[in-house]
């Protein structure tokens, strides 16, 4: 596997630990995280002033001299497999996704293959520049296997450099759809004495709570007050169905991104989405509030009815920006038009 050798010097006021000298100093073009370069360090690839360093924490002085040595990138151990995709925007740097509901995006132990990776291995083939110093496509965001929608996927080295941070400082912007057992509005008494929900003007809910996994269900997150990942999504009604009104459209957007972050603040809320086996449940409808025909697809949706519908964010290369909507797809588009239906 070949080399390549980077030089430099490090700049003036350097910071006090060698990872972070090294983060700055880089030339911007090299496209190198300083979680790689850490790994250069500890691999013992970097020299100062001819001598090998492999303490991250290290101090460096200004003027001092820099070599790391890069090896070129090598094949993933992940095999490519010929599954179609919808792609929605491709160039030589990133790639965004319409995902169908039911693909994994990355192999786990329960889905060693069949994944979304799988599939952009064989899509991408040798456009693919590294990532992390491997071929293989850089996933900066997830949605759950179960969820459709829109997905953007790093190519190279510097767009997946560019897109994790645009997502650590949430600058990106995603909206969902949803539909959900119940009427989030800010009439309801209920949801004012909730605790982590409020709302904003334009009867925007805001939902805000810590999460983390459940201390019984390691599939499951739970919501907490104390510790955990700090959580805060919005939701605005859409349209609501049924009579009276018992299920509802609406538009989720979040502040952070978190695992089943959406799923499980809305179930919080008293608003668990139709489908969702883990967190919403099945509930019984109303009598009389919908048709026969609509109840049975809310009974038999066999899936979250979540889809991510808007990404909007800057080209991590060109400083383009970026948005893309996806439509509904179409188990969500049948099922409103059930809900939808008169009653008969």
């Amino acid at each position: 596997m070949g080399t390549r050798q980077i030089e430099f010097q490090i700049a003036a006021d350097p910071p006090p630990r060698l990872d972070k000298a090294l983060s700055r100093d880089v030339p911007a073009d090299e496209n190198l995280s300083r979680t790689r370069l850490t790994r250069l360090i500890e691999n013992g690839e970097v020299t100062i002033d001819g001598v090998e360093v492999r303490d991250p924490k290290a101090k460096v002085t200004e003027g001092a001299s820099v070599s790391i040595s890069v090896a070129e990138a090598e094949e993933s151990h992940i095999g490519p497999e010929d599954i179609p995709l919808n792609v929605v925007y491709e160039d030589a740097d990133l790639i965004v996704i319409n995902k169908p509901a039911g693909i994994v995006v990355h192999p786990a132990p329960g889905s060693p293959n069949g994944t979304l990776v799988n599939a952009l291995l064989h899509h991408c083939g040798k456009d693919l520049s590294g990532v992390g110093g491997v071929k293989r496509p850089g996933i900066v965001h997830r949605i759950d296997k179960e969820t459709s929608g829109l997905l953007v996927v790093a190519k190279s080295d510097a767009a997946h450099h560019g897109l994790a941070a645009q997502f650590e400082a949430h600058s990106v912007e995603r909206y969902y759809r949803a539909i959900c057992y119940g009427v989030p509005d800010a009439n309801d008494p209920r949801l004012r004495g909730i605790k982590g929900v409020s709302f904003e003007p334009g009867n925007i809910m805001r939902l805000t709570t810590q999460l983390t996994r459940h201390k019984n269900d390691r599939q499951k997150q739970a919501v907490l007050f104390h510790g955990g990942r700090h959580a805060v999504t919005r939701a605005r009604l859409v349209e609501t169905f049924g009579n009276p009104a018992g299920i509802a459209l609406i538009e989720c957007w979040l502040e952070t991104g978190r695992t089943h972050q959406i799923r499980v603040h809305m179930a919080h809320a008293g608003h668990g989405l139709v489908g969702d086996p883990v967190y919403g449940g099945k509930r019984k409808l109303a009598a009389k509030a919908f048709s026969a025909a609509a109840a049975e697809a809310v009974r038999s949706f066999p899936r979250q009815a979540l889809h991510a519908a808007v990404l909007g964010f800057e080209h991590p290369v060109t400083g383009e920006n970026l948005r893309f909507e996806a439509d509904l797809p179409n188990d969500m588009e049948f099922l409103i038009e059930q809900l939808r239906a008169p009653l008969t």
